[in-house]
């Protein structure tokens, strides 16, 4: 007997009532359709199997029989637990009878609707078989109407096939007719009608290839001939073309270039010729060069081909083969002038013609935008081979690169003919020429490498000549006027062998500039220096003789080479200009030294008129007829210089020595413009200047003026200090009154006029010298450094000096110079302002 405390089961409860439970019919919606009734158990039911330990492992979505069963096993209760799952078996089997007796009329509703449902599908599956018989009757009915109209649509399309292959084959054997008419009617092929033809043939053959029409044999037979017509055809084309591109007929050309046009094969013509004209122009430029052929051709000598190592010829027919070269690239210039003119007449032919039915432009069926210029394809193509060449023979042979280095000139004049016959045949109005800037400049550049061995030896040659005129190991020598001769003539050969081209001669000109500054180096270092150089009171050292000859070469090579240079362009003067200076300022070296010890003597005679005395009134110094003893000195002076000296530099006639202008005229020139002024000045720092004083004084000037005309240089070219030495003699004459009104004072410094005007004034008035207590020299000096401003300013200071001494002692009066001195210094200060 269980034991009162132990509580009894879900299920256990469930047995113990289940003949006491009555069924309890839940009211349910009659189902709607087919719709199936939920058969599930109650929530009541459900609830219970959830909250028991044992019966919600059932529940569970991961639930394993394996697991339960073993722990079922394993706890030692599996008799229980059996017996508790059968009460909730009997639980859940009363469960489903009451929810089946619940819906027991929803689920016969249910029953009915699945049988009327499987008499509709019979009933459906009658009337399917029925149209499935219909439609195979349909199916018998239509296939033979279908392959009947297949086969008859297939039967039409042959027959219009047919019928397009026989109008084609009928068309293309008209067209073979008329294209054998046409040929038939003119038994030489030169009169055909060669466009129509042309354009006959074409078609024929467009319409065999796009028709199809290969296999049929009576056109096949015909196809044959009609090729062998397109070659004659071609043939006389090009035989057009061609005659008319060597005569540069126009008409010609059009009609052969219209010839290809209508075979469709004008791009591929054209492409042709193109390729023809290179090869040839290439081909002449290997011929030209090629030694191999020259001397086989009978120019060089007996020898196995007779070519030495390095293309040299045989012994004694290097003149043959040098001519021989010269005569086969003047060849190959006329071959490629003759060749890119053929081509540029094909070119603008081009460029003008246009089909007369479709009215397309020839040029744009044979070029494309971007495209090179038919010229320019055959120039580059020649330029490129001809680098090449000349590259090659440059390092190759050593004949070839002695005669074109040698004869640079005249290649280059070849090249440049070249390119001038080219431009010059090419230039129409509204056509572009055969070249442009950039195709002549590559052909240039093709022959730069014997322009640099050209010049290098232009420079040895010239440079050899001037080492062996003023050698380094002997500085004593003087070279003679042969020496010198020969060097301006080879200056001037080389200058005549390019004076053609004006390029080509600045190249030349730079390389001579290069030679003269090396002649200038050398003379220079040949000049003679020291005391022997520079004395002046005795006769010519060998060393002065020396350097007057120096001086003489370098005035003629600088006169030889102005006068080479007067025909020419104004910039190859400019490239001579430095050298030209260079050599001018040597030659001047070379006896600059002595011009100057010279003037210094000159200049220390001309000082010693301050140790003559001016300002004595007696009868005696205005009678005397004789020079100063200072003037005596200086026309001694003059007269050596000119004897010992200057008779070795200058012209024995003054005047003609004036009228050229050389190195050595230049320096006489500047000295007596020099004493003139250097007397004036000093003659007018003269204080005191009596009536007599001014007699000998202009006594003096006299023989000073005749002086220098005779032994130095002709006064009267001598411009300024002539006028003022002429000016400053009848001043000293007039009253001071006089003075501010001369035009004489035109001609005179400022300076000379004030300093003069110190003579006329008191004593008191002391001048610049007598203030700043200075030597007549080193006043001289300080005026040589300085302008009439400054000089004037000095003076300036002497008036203000002598005016405070006037208003001191309480004179009312002035020196009458004082107001004159005044005026001219103030005319200066304006004219400066």
């Amino acid at each position: 007997m269980a034991s009162p405390a132990i509580s009894k089961s879900p299920l256990q409860r469930l047995s113990t009532y289940k003949t006491t439970l009555t069924p309890t019919v839940t009211a349910t919606p009659t189902p709607v359709g087919n719709t199936p009734l939920p058969l599930s158990p109650s929530s009541s039911s459900l609830d219970t199997f959830s909250s028991d330990p044992i019966f919600s492992n059932f529940l569970s979505p991961d639930f394993n029989p394996t697991q339960f069963s073993s722990a079922a096993l394993s706890s030692g209760s599996a008799a229980s637990r059996i017996e508790k799952l059968q009460e909730g078996l009997r639980l859940l089997d009363t469960q489903l009878r009451n929810e089946v007796l619940s819906r027991h009329h929803g689920l016969l509703h249910q029953l009915s609707s699945i049988k009327v449902a499987e008499s509709s599908l019979s009933s459906l599956r009658s009337s399917l078989s029925s149209l499935q018989s219909s439609v195979r009757r349909a199916r018998a009915e239509l296939s033979d109407p279908h392959r009947v109209i297949a086969s008859q649509t297939h039967q039409l399309n042959n027959l219009h096939s047919t019928s397009l292959l026989l109008q084609y084959t009928i068309r293309t054997l008209r067209l073979i007719q008329k294209l054998r008419n046409l040929v038939d009617s003119q038994p030489d092929s030169s009169k055909w009608d060669l466009s129509k033809a042309a354009q006959l043939h074409f078609e024929i053959l467009t319409l065999y290839n796009e028709s199809q029409l290969s296999g049929i044999d009576v056109v096949d037979t015909e196809l044959k001939w009609v090729t062998e017509i397109g070659s004659k055809i071609r043939e006389e084309g090009m035989k057009v073309l061609e005659k008319g591109l060597e005569s540069l007929n126009q008409p010609e050309v059009g009609l052969g270039l219209q010839v290809f046009y209508n075979m469709g094969e004008l791009r591929g013509t054209v492409d042709g010729l193109v390729s023809k004209y290179k090869q040839i122009a290439v081909k002449s430029v290997s011929n030209a060069l090629d030694m191999k052929a020259i001397s086989g051709g009978g120019y060089g000598g007996g020898g196995p081909g007779g070519v030495q190592r390095h293309g040299t010829p045989q012994i004694g027919a290097g003149a043959k083969a040098r001519e021989a070269l010269w005569q086969r690239m003047s060849g190959s210039m006329d071959q490629l002038h003759s060749n890119l003119l053929a081509v540029w007449h094909l070119q603008r032919v081009l460029s003008k013609k246009r089909d007369p039915f479709t009215h397309v432009l020839l040029l744009d069926e044979v070029m494309q935008e971007g495209d090179q210029m038919l010229t320019d394809r055959v120039w580059d193509a020649f330029v490129k081979s001809f680098a090449s060449q000349m590259k090659s023979v440059f390092t190759a042979s050593s004949f070839v690169k002695e005669i074109f280095t040698i004869g640079y000139p005249k290649l280059f004049t070849m090249i440049e003919n070249l390119l001038e016959r080219i431009s010059r045949d090419t230039d129409v109005k509204g056509v572009p020429p055969a070249l442009t800037s950039e195709g002549k400049e590559q052909i240039i550049a093709a022959i730069e490498t014997f322009q640099t061995a050209f010049l290098a030896l232009c420079l040895s040659r010239l440079s050899d000549l001037v080492n062996s005129v003023f050698p380094m190991s002997s500085r004593g020598s003087v070279p003679s006027k042969e020496h010198i001769s020969r060097i301006t003539s080879r200056i001037q050969e080389e200058i005549e062998a390019v004076q053609q081209d004006a390029r080509l001669t600045l190249l030349v000109l730079r390389e001579i500039n290069k030679v003269l500054l090396l002649l200038a180096e050398r003379a220079e270092y040949q000049i003679s220096t020291g005391p022997e150089a520079r004395q002046i009171t005795g006769h010519a050292t060998p060393a002065q003789l020396k350097n007057f000859t120096l001086c003489q070469h370098l005035q003629e090579i600088h006169k030889r080479i102005t006068s080479i240079l007067a025909g020419l362009p104004t910039v190859a003067v400019d490239v001579l200009s430095p050298a030209l200076g260079t050599i001018y300022g040597v030659a001047g070296d070379s006896v600059t030294s002595l011009f100057q010890a010279m003037l210094d003597r000159l200049e220390s005679c001309i000082l010693q008129i301050h140790d003559q005395n001016f300002g004595s009134a007696g009868m005696d110094a205005s009678m005397d007829n004789n020079a100063s003893p200072y003037m005596e000195e200086l026309q001694k002076s003059i007269i050596h210089f000119r004897a010992e000296f200057l008779s070795r530099l200058l012209p024995s006639s003054g005047a003609s020595f004036a009228k050229t202008e050389t190195i050595c005229t230049r320096l006489v020139r500047s000295m007596a413009s020099r004493v003139l002024i250097f007397f004036i000045r000093h003659a007018s720092l003269v204080r005191p200047l009596s009536e007599s004083g001014k007699l000998r004084m202009a006594r003096d000037m006299a023989e000073l003026e005749l002086a220098v005309a005779q032994n130095l240089f002709p006064v009267e070219q001598l411009g300024p200090p002539y006028r003022a030495l002429r000016a400053f003699r009848p001043v000293i004459f007039l009253e001071t009154s006089q003075l501010g009104s001369s035009p004489l004072l035109q001609d005179l410094p400022p300076s000379v006029i004030l300093h003069h005007l110190y003579s006329r004034g008191p004593e008191d008035l002391q001048s610049p010298l007598q203030r700043n207590k200075l030597t007549p020299l080193q006043y001289s000096l300080w005026m040589d450094s300085q302008g009439e401003d400054q000089i004037w300013k000095g003076i300036k200071a002497t008036l203000d000096d002598y005016a405070a001494k006037v208003r001191a002692r309480g004179d009312k009066e002035f020196s009458p110079v004082y107001p004159l001195m005044m005026k001219i210094g103030a005319s200066l200060t304006e004219n400066e302002s």
